[in-house]
């Protein structure tokens, strides 16, 4: 079996999903996970995805000529498993919106040898302050060398130099 991760974008329209799982189908692949969102007009998305070796290039072929009706698809095998993370923490971030938010976090870190496995953002509007909100949701991966304390005040300190609020709890095991 073959394992892939493949991201699409395309201008938004009707059938995208469609147009895409069904080659996904055709080759008797098996859809395993995905985040799809429409962002700014585009519609992208990042799937997980399994093949019998013996139709894996085939389905690499026709998922790649989804660019002929405006689907762009990039595939990567990805059949070995990462290794798991010893230590994984969700982290919920909220402050007023400016540029550099993600960039210093990520920076913090990447410097401490810990992963973003998931990141969803978002920007609203605050409703009693005006002005606009930041709003990001993590899971984070560290090595078994991390301390969990450590990397918390790490994060609280940085939280209080960007002025938003950080918020961390244990996630459930990978």
């Amino acid at each position: 079996m073959a394992t892939f991760t493949l991201t699409c974008i395309a201008d938004d329209r009707p059938g995208l999903v469609s147009d895409l799982s069904a080659p996904i189908h055709a080759h008797g692949a098996s859809w395993d996970r995905s985040q799809m969102a429409r962002l700014g007009g585009k519609f992208a998305g990042i799937l997980l995805l399994d093949v019998p070796d013996a139709k894996a290039d085939a389905l690499v072929a026709a998922l790649t000529a989804l660019k002929d009706i405006g689907l762009l698809v990039t595939l990567e095998r990805t059949d070995a498993p990462a290794e798991a993370p010893a230590l994984r923490i969700n982290l919920e971030l909220l402050g007023a919106d400016r540029a550099g938010i993600v960039a210093e976090i990520s920076a913090a870190l990447a410097g401490r040898g810990v992963s973003i496995e998931e990141l969803v953002t978002d920007v609203r509007e605050a409703p009693m302050a005006g002005g606009r909100l930041f709003e990001a949701k993590a899971v984070l991966g560290a090595p078994a060398t991390t301390s969990a304390d450590d990397l918390r005040s790490m994060l609280e300190a940085l939280a209080d130099e960007l002025m938003v609020e950080i918020s961390l709890s244990d996630a459930d095991p990978a």
